[in-house]
């Protein structure tokens, strides 16, 4: 399930990282640009300096023994005394490595198939599962090629290199669904319709932290045909849509509540009819899909005990990792129990925990006895406890999440704490049976360090987000939560969960109940006055914002990443000969980096009337009047085209406005140091349906193979794309080279092992 990276794109990525640090360590690169190259690469800041928390991507969570090992080995070698940490995203994290590290350890992940790459910053960060993906009885089909394919279509997508904000998705194989889409950008889940089809339900617009919000519905029901062009437009209004200039209110939530549930969706049905036609050729999954049977819902997170897996004979075996931290000891003992007994499926989940997948029932024993050598054991009631990180490591940490969490249990009945460093809600409390985030109040002129309180939270099908309750001081946090499990236990329905519980109490319940606990009088101030951990008084650190957000040039890199998507819609509306829609593509593309270039020249670029940013381009103000003129030409010809098209002279203007796009990109970088644009205009893959023919020339040596190369172009039309397929190494540097040097561009190189695969579009006639 995880992505493939040990290729020559992700080398190339962590080359062009290691020369930018190694820039950024000489003084030779400001911070803002810094930070989005950095971002980009999954390499977060830390409240201390000179280390930095690496990231790494699990989609749906799933790893191998071997990938166990390159992750002990990063520990070892870098953060010698330091920890794995498993967060609620199924990620994983390892903080405290020297920045000058950071390269070598990407480089060594990669090469387990672990990547980085957007796991941080603006993008579409790791897809999340259901753990439970493949061998839950109730579950309507294995969710994993799907979660894979959603993977795959995004990671590098023009689109999602520069969102207004983060992006998250998750996929359930049931209407339980246990990876819990009401919180999430996105969220999608297997379903049955009415009629007995199968397919998914999709939500959107979810979120936690400032303004919690549960996602709506925008279809009821997809067959799986249509999953990716859903998920698309879903992502393009985002992107078009959303604030970036606020970035407290720039996620997709925001827009629900903009444009109203019903206007959201009327604006999402407008996109859809785009990228339904755009990805009409893109293959996609095949599920093996059933109804599915009654059973436990196991619920977010890993089961609380041995679970019976839907195959013969196998079981679940779910390990309790307090506070989601592993030492490289006990990550290199997981993987060697795993070789030593044939397993080969362990996962992380969004409770914090690990889990080993498809173990026979006669291993179950060995397996506890192995765990207990490593000081790990199957969940026990009361320790299903979530953290994140808080002042321990976190920038905006404003709590320290992390001391006061193992003071807390959930007792008898097992309730699920989630405890967050601050109001961002990385620990999902708003899920939680109780729930609490870090603030801080002024009370008799002193700062307080408190939690605020929430209860009977439940992010899977059929729950709902909890209740708000009072802000307990942090000192008292602990007093507070053994009040309200006890007011629980006491209430002697032992049947009721907690979920249910909780909404059964009156409006002023919970604050009657924690009353005594919220007052301070000024005689009490000498006890409450310090975090837990802390010998200080409490105080809120200022380390400027977060890096969820990218850096100044976000703007000029926006416009460009829309246009480089633009340019593959269009790509796409081409091989369908669906010409009027590719011909809005490429004025969108001549539209978008005006827009950038307009902004460079400190204009208003906000103005949506194409002949009108011309005008401003040519001004005397601006640096790009060349660059103008150059496209006055190409916007001519579209005009024409529009009335009378033609299919060679659409390839030509194709052409010429690609590599307008590629000298706008350097005029950019040219007029602002800052601006980190590697590659934008040409980062991308032509679709399978745009390729008119291919050749393979790796029988040949240079320079025949690029006469070969040069021969077959010569019997296409101008604008249509060849593949040619080289030897890796030398020939796959000097083929691509001499093609372009006659006029013609080379839309990508994949390198595949021993075999390079180059797409050509042949110059205009």
């Amino acid at each position: 399930m995880n992505v493939n990276t040990t290729n020559s794109v992700e080398a190339e990525e962590v080359d062009r990282f290691e020369q930018a640090v190694q820039t950024f360590l000489q003084g030779g690169m400001d911070a803002d640009r810094f930070q989005a190259v950095r971002l980009q690469q999954g390499v977060y800041g830390q409240r201390q300096d000179g280390v930095n928390m690496v990231r790494i991507k699990v989609p749906g969570g799933k790893l191998t023994p071997l990938q166990l090992v390159a992750v002990a080995a990063a520990l070892e070698n870098y953060v010698p005394e330091g920890k794995a940490h498993i967060t609620t995203r199924q990620d994983i994290q390892i903080h405290y490595v020297p920045l000058k590290d950071t390269p070598t350890v990407l480089r060594h992940l990669s090469r387990a198939g672990l990547t980085t790459r957007e796991a941080c910053g603006n993008t579409v960060r790791n897809v999340t599962a259901c753990p439970l993906a493949g061998v839950c009885q109730r579950e309507h089909v294995d969710v994993a090629p799907f979660l894979l394919g959603v993977v795959d279509h995004f990671l590098r997508h023009p689109l999602t290199q520069n969102l207004p904000r983060k992006f998250k998705i998750s996929i359930s194989g049931c209407e339980a669904d246990c990876a819990q889409g009401m919180l999430h950008d996105v969220g999608i889940v297997a379903a049955r319709s009415d009629d007995g089809r199968f397919g998914f339900k999709v939500l959107a617009g979810g979120g936690l932290g400032h303004k919690p919000h549960e996602a709506i519905v925008v279809e009821p029901f997809v067959e799986e045909k249509d999953l990716l062009p859903v998920v698309e437009a879903i992502v393009v209004l985002h992107n078009r849509y959303s604030d970036r200039t606020k970035r407290a209110k720039s996620r997709i939530k925001f827009l629900v509540d903009r444009f109203g549930a019903a206007g959201f969706v009327a604006k999402y049905r407008e996109e859809l009819e785009r990228t339904r036609v755009a990805l009409a050729t893109r293959s996609y999954p095949n599920g093996q899909w059933h109804g599915g049977k009654s059973g436990d819902t196991p619920g977010p997170g890993a089961p609380r005990r041995l679970f019976k897996q839907k195959q013969p004979g196998l079981y679940v075996f779910p390990m309790s990792v307090p506070l989601g931290q592993l030492d490289a000891g006990q990550l290199r003992g997981i993987a060697a129990l795993m070789e030593d007994l044939g397993l080969s499926d362990v996962r992380t989940t969004q409770d914090q925990n690990l889990m080993l997948v498809n173990v026979p029932e006669p291993l179950l024993s060995a397996v506890h006895a192995r765990l207990g050598i490593l000081r790990l054991h199957a969940p026990r009631p009361g320790d299903d406890v979530v953290a994140c990180p808080g002042t321990s490591t976190c920038r905006l940490g404003i709590t320290s999440s992390m001391t006061v969490a193992p003071k807390l249990n959930g007792g008898s009945r097992d309730l699920r704490i989630r405890v967050s460093g601050c109001h961002n809600g990385c620990a999902q409390p708003e899920t939680g049976d109780i729930g609490i985030f870090g603030e801080g109040r002024r009370m008799h002129g002193k700062l307080i360090p408190h939690y605020q309180m929430y209860f009977g939270g439940n992010g899977c099908g059929g729950g709902g987000f909890a209740i708000k309750g009072p802000s307990v001081p942090a000192a008292r946090i602990e007093k507070a939560v053994e009040r309200v499990r006890e007011g629980y236990t006491g209430s002697g329905e032992s049947w009721e969960s907690f979920f249910e519980w909780a909404r059964k109490r009156d409006a002023g319940y919970f604050e009657r109940l924690l009353a005594d606990l919220v007052h301070v009088s000024e005689a009490d101030l000498a006890q409450v006055t310090k975090d837990h951990g802390y010998r200080e008084d409490f105080k809120v650190l200022q380390l400027g914002g977060g890096e969820c957000a990218g850096a100044v040039q976000d703007t000029v890199a926006a416009k460009f990443s829309e246009a480089a998507y633009e340019r593959d819609c269009r790509n796409a509306f081409a091989a369908q000969r669906k010409y009027q829609e590719a011909l809005e593509c490429t004025e969108a593309m001549a539209r978008l980096v005006s827009q950038a270039l307009v902004f460079l020249s400190g204009q208003d670029h906000k103005v949506s009337d194409l002949a009108e940013i011309l005008n401003r381009l040519r001004s005397e103000h601006s640096a790009f009047q060349p660059l103008a003129e150059k496209l006055d030409g190409v916007v001519e010809r579209l005009t024409q085209l529009r009335s009378a098209f033609d299919d060679k002279a659409f390839a030509a203007v194709a052409t010429e406005i690609d590599v307008w796009m590629k000298e706008a990109e350097q005029a950019c970088a040219l007029a602002d140091s800052r601006l980190n644009l590697p590659g934008v205009s040409s980062r991308h893959q032509l679709e399978a349906g745009g390729v008119a023919a291919s050749i393979d020339v790796t029988a040949h040596p240079c320079p025949i193979n690029f006469l070969k190369a040069k021969l077959e172009l010569d019997k296409l039309a101008g604008g249509e794309v060849l593949a040619v397929k080289v030897n890796s190494g030398q020939a796959a540097w000097l083929v691509p080279t001499s093609l372009e040097s006659i006029g013609h561009s080379v839309l990508s190189k994949q390198k595949k092992g021993d075999i390079t695969l180059i797409l050509v579009r042949k110059a205009g006639d």
